[in-house]
């Protein structure tokens, strides 16, 4: 499964059905994750253990525009009940002191993802 591409597709999919098959694809990528996590952080705030880390980095990327589609969508996307350590990884990834000033604000991103969004939805696919 391509994760990213699922993320993306979810902002321009047309159709509610086309629509639950994106969600359905980034919900079992999260449940994975969901495991890795479990797996490397030891019972650690962190992926890599007590402090913000590389995978940390690389995965917080994503938040902002989860929190987009969770928005957009009016759904939840890391479910305390499916994802609860990730729920809890995402609430401290944020708050920690080098990430709470860089952090996007959800709404201005919104705004970019519906500019986006229109354009993605006028230009025909590529064959």
């Amino acid at each position: 499964m391509q994760w990213f591409p699922s993320i993306r597709g979810i902002v321009v999919a047309q159709g509610e059905e086309a629509k639950k098959v994106l969600i359905d694809q980034v919900t079992e990528g999260l449940v994975l994750l969901e495991e890795v996590f479990e797996k490397c952080n030891k019972g650690k705030a962190f992926f890599g253990g007590d402090g913000i880390g590389f995978l940390d980095i690389a995965f917080g990327c994503f938040l902002g525009w989860l929190r987009v589609i969770e928005k957009m969508n009016e759904l939840k996307l890391l479910d305390e009940a499916k994802t609860p350590g990730l729920s809890k990884w995402a609430e401290r990834f944020c708050a920690d002191g080098a990430v709470k000033g860089v952090m996007p604000e959800t709404v201005k991103l919104i705004e970019f993802a519906k500019v986006v969004q229109d354009k993605m939805r006028e230009t025909p696919p590529q064959q």
